[in-house]
């Protein structure tokens, strides 16, 4: 067993750290302010390969491994908690199934214009009434009219959907399949019948925009399909694996920056005649969150390392994600305890950062569907 980064993952990880150190800390309590991402940031990000972390070189992006594409995640998230978001999902839930099951023609169009820079992909999943319950609760159909597919439906809690050139969107093509009557098809931005709402008001990730998406008699070609028709809903499960190694690596980036913000606090604030990181009981919380942010690092790395070698990781990613967006919740939160009132102010960023993380254990599965995911995947694996 091998517990170090390679050389190009340990300089990958340095120059993606500098870069963000530069470009996006600086710059995060404005975007959590206005409610708008660093577009100057972003559009310098394809030089580290960050918008194509595992897109193929020739349309743009770095092929990236999994663990380095985690590594990414975490710097990013470590610097601002919304670019983070809004690059995870790019990277896992648009880039991925285009690279994974789009024809050539389809990669050959897309994928160049999302590796640029000046757009972020998005995918359309979940729905007012349909969250967790996707095989049940979809209601988005599309139908077949000659060569086209009509599309009618809702989506809800979509990021990115403002920013994408085309929303691949999750639609039950038959009612009468089950799991097998699914289907991803590709809506371009402008498509007549495809109504994206205002950004939703959120607690945090604020600049990384949530809408809603109205489908009314959009009609798309049948070429707009992604992957096979029918095959939709195994394709999201999927999709979902790869997706909750990157949140659970950017539950880890935002632990780490409220950790580190924590010490820094702790070292210079005193209190009955010396600093407070003297006091046993601030030292107990930075313990436990050095101890907590490792453990969870390593399940991340451990799932990404079976996904990178073509081993079933399903049961990894949801354990990672969940024991990693736990941690985050307990990390900044004892954050926010460390600064005392400060941790309460805007003046401080743990304040931005304990509000930023409580998304992670709600998206992309929350702790309790996790916990169902694992133990099934338990239950079959001992007899």
């Amino acid at each position: 067993m091998d517990f170090e980064l390679n050389a190009e993952q340990t300089m990958y990880r340095r120059a993606v750290r500098d870069f963000c150190e530069g470009e996006l800390k600086p710059y995060a309590a404005e975007v959590d302010q206005t409610g708008e991402l660093h577009w100057d940031a972003i559009r310098k990000m394809p030089q580290l390969g960050l918008t194509g972390l595992q897109v193929a070189e020739e349309y743009g992006g770095a092929a990236l491994d999994a663990i380095s594409t985690a590594i990414a995640i975490e710097e990013v998230g470590r610097a601002c908690g919304s670019t983070g978001l809004s690059l995870a999902a790019h990277n896992g839930l648009a880039c991925f199934p285009l690279m994974r099951w789009g024809t050539a023609a389809q990669k050959e169009h897309y994928l160049p214009r999302l590796t640029s820079g000046e757009v972020l992909g998005a995918l359309a999943l979940t729905e007012p009434n349909a969250g967790s319950d996707l095989s049940n609760g979809l209601k988005t159909a599309a139908v077949k009219e000659g060569d086209s597919w009509i599309i009618d439906g809702a989506k809800a809690w979509i990021t990115n959907p403002k920013f994408a050139p085309t929303v691949i969107t999750l639609c039950r093509t038959d009612k009468e399949a089950g799991n097998k009557g699914f289907t991803m098809i590709m809506v371009d931005a402008g498509t007549a019948g495809m109504d994206i709402r205002p950004p939703e008001k959120k607690m945090g990730l604020k600049g990384s925009p949530t809408q809603q998406i109205i489908f009314e008699e959009c009609r798309v070609t049948h070429d707009q399909t992604l992957g096979t028709e029918g095959r939709g809903f195994h394709q999201t499960m999927e999709t979902l694996d790869g997706g909750r190694i990157s949140i659970g690596a950017l539950s880890i980036g935002l632990a780490q920056a409220a950790f580190e913000e924590s010490i820094r606090y702790a070292k210079q604030r005193e209190a009955f005649g010396q600093k407070i990181a003297n006091f046993q009981a601030i030292q107990w919380m930075i313990a436990d969150g050095a101890l907590e942010i490792e453990a969870a690092r390593l399940l991340v790395y451990r799932a990404a390392w079976l996904k990178e070698n073509g081993k079933p990781f399903t049961k990894e990613a949801a354990m990672a994600k969940l024991f990693a967006s736990e941690i985050a919740e307990k990390v900044c939160y004892n954050a926010v305890q460390i600064h005392g009132s400060y941790g309460y102010s805007q003046e401080f960023p743990v304040e931005r950062m304990y509000r930023d993380q409580r998304l992670m254990t709600i998206g992309e599965g929350t702790s309790q569907i996790l916990r169902v995911v694992i133990a099934r995947r338990v239950l079959d694996e001992i007899n």
